[in-house]
């Protein structure tokens, strides 16, 4: 399977035991330990327990851990930069469990400002309809899923909906663009009844059609394609990247995987339809309704 973005081993809590576990392997090792705190750490049936639970992803190295490991392994040099990369990545990976603790309003309501602040907004979704173009009832209906995966103990998905219909009027004010490309398979999927898909369905077309707003739909029918479906992502001007897993959030803040992002984007954005083109694949989903 094509993977055109950087391979980041990530598990709960941004920890990386893959990038640990390879510093121990035989060619990595630089014998002889020469310092006895090194080697007490690593050989020690008292913190054997830790290093495994670290390598096993159970446990999270804490930076101390990390020079020690790296010292053992004899990759002191490399000890800097996997304790900023820990850092980094506790800081990207947040789980839904920690974000929706307040509730699924309050989820909308944290980025209205944010929203408000970025100038250029790109999308991809092969899922959902984004949720700047969704509907209250399809918002709804979507959240209400979320509610009940996730076993809330309060379902506020109404409230919420709302909220994020209200965060998005921000594609109707000055100083925003929007570039949003769907796949054509999100016009079929069925979230809400069909009213609510109706609506959903008409209301993309409103919105295609405002001057701030690039809306592409990629075919099903594309023939050759460059890149296939990828996980849907938002890119937030060009310092950035969002990407929704089942578990949690992924926050991309560097340079370079940013830029693996928008190539993607770009080859993705090459094989849409636009204009009358992709009106009549939205219209062809609603005439499916019937």
């Amino acid at each position: 399977m094509e993977q055109p973005f950087a391979e980041v081993v990530l598990d709960r809590g941004g920890r990386h035991p893959a990038a640990l576990a390879q510093l121990r392997q035989p060619h990595a090792l630089a014998p002889p330990l020469d310092s006895e705190t090194i080697q007490a750490w690593m050989a020690s049936p008292s913190k054997r327990g830790r290093r495994i639970s670290i390598e096993n992803a159970r446990t999270a190295p804490s930076p101390n851990d990390i020079r020690l490991w790296c010292d053992a392994c004899g990759a002191e040099g490399e000890a800097a930069g996997m304790i900023t990369l820990s850092l980094h990545a506790e800081s990207m990976y947040t789980e839904w469990r920690h974000q929706v603790r307040d509730g699924l309003k309050q989820l909308q309501n944290r980025s209205v400002q944010f929203f408000r602040q970025t100038t250029l907004f790109r999308v991809y979704s092969s899922t959902l309809v984004p949720g700047l173009l969704q509907t209250e009832g399809y918002a709804a209906a979507v959240l209400r899923r979320a509610a009940e995966f996730r076993g809330l103990g309060y379902d506020d998905s109404a409230e919420a909906a709302q909220a994020r219909v209200e965060r998005s009027r921000v594609i109707h004010e000055p100083g925003h663009r929007f570039v949003l490309l769907l796949e054509e398979a999100v016009l079929h999927y069925r979230i809400g009844d069909a009213d609510t898909m109706a609506g959903q369905l008409g209301s993309i077309l409103t919105a295609g059609s405002l001057p701030s707003v690039s809306l592409g739909i990629i075919p099903m029918a594309t023939h050759d394609r460059v890149l296939g479906p990828r996980e849907t992502f938002h890119v937030y001007d060009d310092t950035l990247v969002s990407v929704e897993l089942v578990s949690a959030r992924v926050r991309v803040k560097q340079p370079s995987e940013i830029s693996l992002y928008l190539k993607s984007f770009e080859q993705l954005r090459s094989m849409a339809v636009y204009g009358a083109e992709a009106r009549a694949l939205i219209q062809r989903a609603l005439e499916a309704l019937t």
